[in-house]
């Protein structure tokens, strides 16, 4: 009896310390999905915002023209560079990010969108909405934009940034599905400019509850992920010079940059040619509205093939389908109905951003490391270039031909530029 008590303790303390060792970790892993879900829910909804607002600049663009009489492509300037400055500023918002931390770039960010739209409430001349919504507007997105986003959440979800990065991507559908029917029903009501500084009181408004979080603990990052080591990572020592060396930089930046010229070329105007084609302004606003909703499911479809029939074929198929869309926007001006404005809305819009997770999942694998932000945010240039130029050439092409066609000529041949990197370089084709 008294030999087998000694086995007796030693079995009850050996089954009892493993469930007291193994509770905590449990509790603290779940304490990491519950925060790791509140960042996720945060960058979701600031790129909502940010998306959302320099959209909207889509329906602001004819009450602004017509207001000052100024024609398609002054207008459009102001479009253009809002899109330069955000993609000229992205390596910009890492080095800050690494720096200073999360708090004072997202702070900044919404500052900067307040102040933009209260300037352009009073704005008389072109430079004033250049430096309002073109400059201030451009870097405050920035600030709350896809940098910052991928940098936070990398910190939370480790492996599966990928998956949190679609879900964030998506946001751009939301913003759009929001705030440019929004727009659109408080320009009719108030007038543009009384809208511009409900926007810019509503950005500012939002800086004191986004102070009071706990950034502290956001910016941490997960133990489960920041401790974790990955058996089969090797940091290859990639720098920016290196990187811009292999052949796999440019095809990724002529990618972001091609099918932002293809891609912005159109969406600069669309609520403008929907109106052109015979549409009241409120249901063209709304219907562009709704490629955010469709976007959604053309992100969760596009990521779905990337796992079923890999990268290279999801990609092909997302670009054909944004032909398609091309193809029925052209029709939609001699054709104006229903049915055909759907078509488009469902394959172009569907398909607005949705190659995004994927060609930034494809830059992280292939030039992963401790400098890979960089190299990104570097490569992310080529995306706010071709954005900047693709809607200044639309704007340009339609003042010189007072039409809508050749300007869809331009956009389908970039979107066909953005496409070839994937069908002849050797890095993007694995």
């Amino acid at each position: 009896m008294d030999q087998n008590t000694p086995r007796e303790t030693a079995k009850e303390t050996t089954n009892e310390a493993p469930a007291g060792a193994i509770l905590e970790p449990e509790r603290s892993q779940q304490a990491a999905v519950r925060t790791a879900l509140v960042v996720l829910a945060l960058c979701f909804t600031l790129a909502v915002l940010g998306r959302g607002l320099s959209e909207s600049f889509t329906v602001f663009l004819k009450p602004i023209s017509e207001n000052f009489g100024w024609d398609r492509a002054q207008v459009v300037s102001i479009y253009s560079l809002t899109w330069l400055i955000s993609g000229l500023t992205a390596p910009l918002v890492g080095r800050l990010f690494d720096h200073s931390g999360p708090r004072i770039v997202y702070a900044l960010g919404l500052f900067l969108l307040g102040a933009a739209f209260l300037i352009a409430s009073h704005a008389q001349a072109l430079w004033q909405f250049q430096l309002s919504i073109g400059l201030c507007v451009g870097i405050g997105v920035a600030f709350i934009g896809n940098v910052p986003n991928s940098m936070l959440l990398g910190r939370w979800f480790g492996a599966k940034l990928p998956t949190a990065m679609a879900a964030v991507y998506s946001a751009m559908g939301g913003g759009v599905l929001a705030l440019l029917p929004a727009s659109q029903l408080l320009i009719d009501h108030l007038g543009w400019r009384e809208t511009y500084q409900l926007f810019g009181f509503a950005a500012l408004g939002l800086l004191v509850p986004l102070l009071l979080l706990p950034w502290r603990m956001f910016s941490a990052g997960s133990p489960h992920v920041t401790k974790r080591s990955d058996p089969d990572f090797i940091d290859h020592g990639w720098t920016l010079p290196s990187a811009m060396r292999h052949h796999a930089f440019w095809a990724l930046f002529s990618t972001f940059f091609f099918t932002a010229v293809g891609m912005y070329a159109i969406a600069a105007q669309i609520v403008a040619y929907l109106i052109d084609a015979g549409f009241p302004p409120l249901q063209a606003a709304t219907a562009w509205g709704f490629s955010g909703v469709v976007l959604v499911f053309g992100m969760l479809g596009v990521s779905t093939l990337d796992g079923l029939i890999g990268r290279r074929p999801s990609v092909l198929l997302s670009y054909a389908i944004s032909i398609l869309g091309i193809v029925l926007l052209w029709l939609l001006q001699y054709y104006p109905n229903i049915i055909l404005l759907t078509g488009f809305v469902v394959c172009f819009g569907s398909m607005m951003g949705s190659r995004g997770p994927l060609i930034t999942a494809t830059a992280m694998k292939i030039f992963r490391g401790k400098r890979v932000g960089t190299i990104f945010g570097t490569i992310s240039i080529g995306s706010g270039l071709g954005s900047a130029f693709g809607s200044w050439s639309g704007g340009l092409i339609h003042d010189f031909t007072h039409g809508y066609n050749l300007l869809l000529v331009f956009a389908l041949a970039s979107v066909i530029l953005g496409m070839i990197p994937f069908l002849i370089v050797p890095a993007l084709r694995e």
